[in-house]
C-alpha cells in the first residue's frame, strides 16, 4: 500500500480541477523582515519549487512531500498567502497519483482474491495490457479498482457470484407496460425525503469563510413538481434555492466562527418521476435547427464531452453510411454497450493531471468507462456528427430504494425531443444469468427509453453554477451531486470526503 500522503480514495464518480501552472509565491508585506523569515522564506521557496518540479516529471508522492514542508515553512514565517498555496499544490498532487495506490505485488494478491480460479497468465496479460496504471516515483502503480474491473470483463464471472437482483432491477424495464397517451412522460412515482451533509467539527478551524454549493432536484421533462424546504442556515444563502436551468442547487457562504461542532445542512426535498418512453419513427425525424443556442450549447466541444479528430472518426466508422440522426444515436449507443465493458476510472487523476484528458477522451483511448465516462463518451460521438447530446447526472434508485449517484445520457432528435439512454444499466444484463431473450430486450429499452427510480441534479456534466467555481480551486467539477466546499483554512482537503458526508434519503409515495 502506497504511503505518506498517498491514502485509499473511495470509488465515486469524482472529478476535479488543477491548480495550474508555476505561479510565483507571494509573500506577506512587511517593511522589516528578519534575517529567520527571510531564511525560512528561502528554504520554503526551494522545497516550493522542487514540488513544481517532481510534479512536472509525474513524481506525485514526491512532489506532495516537498509542498507539505513548503507549507509548513511558509506558516511557521507567517506567510499565509504562499502557504495556501503551497497547501493547494500538495491535494492536487494527492489527486493525481492517489487512486493508483497498489503496487505489483498489492494488485496481483487482489486479483487472486477477487477473481475465482484467475490464473498466473490471466493476472500477467490483465496487468500488462489491461489494467489502468501510473508511472509515478520510480515504479508502476495500478488503480485501486484493478480486480473489480477485471470481473466487469470478464462477466461470466460475476454471472456465478450471483449478486444482483435482476428481477427488482428490472421491474418497470420488463413490465410491458406502455404509453397510454401521446406523452412519452408516463407512470409517475412521487419521491419525498431529505439530503444531508456533515462537515465534522474536527475539520473546522473556527475561522475563516466556508462555502458550499449545495446539490439541489432539478425540473425537467421528466421531473416535475419539485419542491424544496427547510433548508438549514437559511440567512447564509447567497444565491438559491436554484431548482431551473442546467442545474439544481443552493450556494452558502457560513462563517466558521458560527460552528459549535460539527457543520449540519439539511433540505427537505420532493419530485416526481416518470417514466420515458420514446418510439421513434426514423421518417419522421425533422432537421435540426443548427442555430438554435441550445443546439449549439450541446453540439459543441467541452471540458468533460471533447470532440476531436480520433472522436469524430470512431463515429463515423460505427454509423458507416447512415445518415438519419436517431438511428446514428441508436448504433453508437449499441456499439458502446457491446464493445466497451463497464469499468471504474481514475476521475480525479483525469482532471489533474497536465494535459487533462476528457472523459470521452479517455474512454476512447483506453476502453475503459463508468457511468459518467460512458454517457460522456456517447454524447462526444453525438455531438462529433451534429447530433446534440449530454450526459446527466443525479441518482438512481435502481438496484435498492437507496439512492446512488449516477449519470446516463440523452439526445435530442427533432420532432421527438430529448431522448434518454443509459449505456451502464443496459450493461448489467450481461452480470447476470439470464435468457438472450431478456437480455436482449433489457438492452434495447435504454436505447430510447428511461425507468423512473431517477433523481435528476444537473442535465449536463459540464453544467454551470452561480457563482462559478472558482478556477484555483481544488474542487469536485465532474461529479456535481454531491456538495462542492470550499474552506481555505482546514488543512484536511475537506472536497475529497464530500462524497462521504453526503447522504440522500427518498421514499417512494403516490403521485
Amino acid at each position: 500500500m502506497r504511503s505518506g500522503v498517498f491514502v485509499s480514495v473511495l470509488a465515486v464518480v469524482l472529478v476535479l480541477t488543477l491548480f495550474a501552472g508555476c505561479m510565483e509565491n507571494g509573500s506577506d508585506a512587511s517593511d522589516t523582515v528578519s534575517d529567520s523569515t527571510i531564511q525560512a522564506k528561502t528554504s520554503a521557496d526551494a522545497r516550493y519549487e522542487s514540488g513544481i518540479s517532481e510534479y512536472a516529471n509525474g513524481n506525485y508522492q514526491t512532489a506532495a512531500d516537498y509542498f507539505e514542508e513548503a507549507k509548513t515553512l511558509y506558516t511557521g514565517a507567517g506567510l499565509h498567502d504562499a502557504a495556501l498555496l503551497a497547501k493547494k499544490k500538495s491535494f492536487t498532487c494527492i489527486r493525481a497519483g492517489g487512486e493508483y495506490e497498489l503496487n505489483e505485488t498489492e494488485a496481483k494478491a487482489s486479483l487472486r482474491e477477487k477473481a475465482d480460479g484467475i490464473t498466473d497468465g490471466e493476472i500477467s496479460d490483465w496487468l500488462s495490457n489491461s489494467a489502468q496504471t501510473l508511472f509515478s516515483d520510480g515504479q508502476t502503480w495500478y488503480f485501486y479498482d484493478t480486480a473489480a474491473n477485471y470481473l466487469y470483463e470478464n462477466y461470466h464471472l460475476l454471472q456465478k457470484k450471483d449478486s444482483l437482483d435482476f428481477e427488482y432491477m428490472s421491474r418497470d424495464v420488463l413490465s410491458g407496460r406502455m404509453p397510454n397517451t401521446e406523452s412519452p412522460y408516463f407512470n409517475p412515482v412521487h419521491y419525498q425525503g431529505t439530503e444531508k451533509f456533515v462537515i465534522p467539527g474536527d475539520f473546522l478551524t473556527g475561522k475563516g469563510m466556508i462555502r458550499i454549493w449545495f446539490p439541489l432536484p432539478l425540473e425537467t421533462e421528466s421531473q416535475t413538481d419539485v419542491s424544496v424546504s427547510n433548508l438549514s442556515y437559511a440567512k447564509y444563502i447567497v444565491n438559491g434555492p436554484i431548482t431551473e436551468g442546467g442545474i439544481g442547487y443552493v450556494f452558502y457562504e457560513i462563517p466558521a466562527e458560527i460552528i459549535d461542532g460539527d457543520l449540519t445542512i439539511t433540505a427537505d426535498i420532493g419530485f416526481t418521476s416518470y417514466e420515458q418512453g420514446f418510439y421513434v419513427d426514423p421518417a419522421l425525424v425533422l432537421p435540426y435547427n443548427t442555430k438554435d443556442p441550445e443546439y449549439i450549447l450541446y453540439t459543441k466541444s467541452d471540458r468533460n464531452i471533447e470532440i476531436n479528430d480520433a472522436i469524430k472518426a470512431k463515429a463515423l466508422e460505427i454509423v458507416g453510411d447512415e445518415t438519419n440522426p436517431y438511428n446514428q444515436a441508436i448504433m453508437i449507443y449499441t456499439h458502446i454497450i457491446e464493445t466497451y465493458p463497464y469499468s471504474h476510472v481514475p476521475h480525479l487523476s483525469l482532471d489533474t493531471i497536465v494535459p487533462k484528458t476528457a472523459e470521452s477522451t479517455y474512454m476512447l483511448e483506453t476502453g475503459h468507462g463508468d457511468c459518467g465516462t460512458q454517457s460522456m463518451f456517447f454524447s462526444a460521438m453525438c455531438r462529433s456528427l451534429g447530433i446534440p447530446a449530454r450526459a446527466t447526472g443525479g441518482y438512481q434508485m435502481i438496484l435498492s430504494e437507496k439512492p446512488g449517484p449516477h449519470f446516463w445520457a440523452e439526445y435530442y432528435i427533432e420532432g421527438y425531443g430529448w431522448i434518454p439512454c443509459d449505456p451502464t444499466v443496459a450493461e448489467a444484463a450481461d452480470w447476470v444469468d439470464i435468457s438472450d431473450s431478456k437480455r436482449n430486450a433489457f438492452k434495447e429499452y435504454f436505447g430510447h427509453n428511461l425507468d423512473n427510480p431517477r433523481f435528476v441534479i444537473q442535465k449536463d456534466v459540464d453544467a454551470e453554477m452561480l457563482p462559478a467555481l472558482p478556477d484555483d480551486a481544488i474542487l469536485f467539477r465532474l461529479v456535481l451531486q454531491m456538495p462542492a466546499v470550499i474552506y481555505d483554512e482546514s488543512d484536511v482537503d475537506i472536497a475529497l470526503y464530500s462524497g462521504e458526508w453526503f447522504s440522500v434519503d427518498l421514499k417512494a409515495t403516490s403521485p
